[in-house]
């Protein structure tokens, strides 16, 4: 099994290399009857291609995407939605050089341990170009939990350390700087840094956070499939993507539990609201009816221009300097990933409740 597959319910299965001649999804379990069309998409696939930032790789692809299958007269069929996005710019040659060497941080070695062999044209499988895919099955997870009053809220929290100040934080501000970050004079003190960095033929890493509002109390399930174990998952399997937290994350750890307890109380309408959200949103596994937020460690790009020390497949120790097209952060365009990450499992999470109870089986029945 390649790991390839995503989910129960909502299922998807993504397929395709860096610099194959596409890549694609197959979702499965979308719901019949969601308007959807390929403008819906492209606007997520958008935020994500390269070429469009002094801070990106300035490999050109349009990556517009196909709709192949699973949508007639502008809904979905309830049958299996498949979606393609062609590559367009693929130079190969640029890494005939690694091709008998291991690039540090990379899975080149870890690759040919388990294959025997592997696709060297900037790491194929591996390379985070597969995040196409996903991001294209993610918009429309995100179609389905706007149809359900859900919103997911993603932006660069830091880069380095440099990091926004949230008394000055702006929604409409994220996708104006190309970073991503929702505080303007943020932006511009990263920008200046990550232009060192790349001058020094280096790279950085940062934060990516993520919120998501309106979701109902009761998602997740309570043992091995709890709600932040999943997400955690599906986070933890983009590739540059080193560490996870909910909350308070790992700030809880220095805390007392008078201090970390979210104390409940009744609102002006009788409703049950909290004082504090350091549990995310997730308590015992299962929503809470708070805001859910996560974030996501990425570490630098590892393709550096910098020489580095490495062996090669003769176990010869040898110098590399890894030439191509490469980001000098991943951060501003892993975003939409992690926000599409978030939202097929939330949708996946969403349907699988309706099951949990006899009420809302009834309920989605008659």
């Amino acid at each position: 099994m390649s790991g390839s597959i995503f989910g129960k319910n909502f299922q998807i299965s993504t397929w395709g290399e860096s610099h194959g001649k596409a890549l694609g999804v197959v979702i499965d379990g979308c719901p019949a009857g969601l308007p959807l069309c390929e403008d819906d998409i492209q606007i997520d696939l958008d935020k994500r291609k390269p070429g469009k930032s002094p801070f990106s790789t300035p490999r050109k692809e349009d990556d517009r995407v196909e709709i192949l299958s699973g949508v007639f007269e502008g809904k979905t069929t309830g049958t299996p939605i498949s979606l393609i996005v062609h590559t367009t710019n693929q130079r190969s040659y640029d890494y005939s050089e690694i091709a008998q060497s291991y690039r540090p941080g990379h899975a080149d070695y870890s690759y040919d341990q388990k294959y025997g062999f592997r696709d060297y044209r900037g790491g194929g499988r591996s390379s985070g170009r597969e995040t196409t895919a996903r991001v294209a099955a993610g918009a429309v997870a995100k179609k389905v939990l706007k149809e359900l009053g859900v919103n997911i809220l993603t932006y660069t929290l830091s880069i380095g350390d440099i990091q926004i100040d949230n008394s000055k934080f702006d929604a409409n501000e994220i996708y104006n700087n190309f970073l991503a970050m929702p505080d303007a004079e943020a932006a511009e003190k990263a920008a200046a840094f990550l232009t060192k960095i790349k001058d020094e033929e280096n790279s950085a890493g940062g934060i990516v956070e993520c919120i998501v509002t309106g979701l109902p109390s009761g998602v997740g399930e309570p043992v091995f499939e709890k709600l932040d174990a999943m997400l955690g998952k599906a986070i933890f399997s983009i590739g540059a993507v080193k560490g996870v937290e909910f909350g308070s994350g790992f700030k809880a750890s220095a805390m007392s539990g008078f201090e970390h307890n979210d104390f409940y109380q009744m609102d002006e309408n009788y409703q049950i609201t909290k004082l504090t959200n350091h549990a995310g949103g997730i308590v015992g596994g299962i929503s809470d009816g708070f805001p859910i937020v996560l974030r996501a460690s990425f570490k630098p790009t590892p393709s550096i221009h910098k020489a580095q020390n490495t062996v090669n497949k003769k176990g010869e120790d040898i110098e590399i300097q890894i030439e191509g097209r490469h980001d000098p952060i991943i951060v501003p365009r892993a975003v939409i990933v992690v926000e599409a990450m978030a939202a097929l499992t939330l949708v996946d999470y969403l349907l699988q409740r309706i099951f949990s109870r006899m009420d809302l089986i009834k309920k989605a029945l008659l």
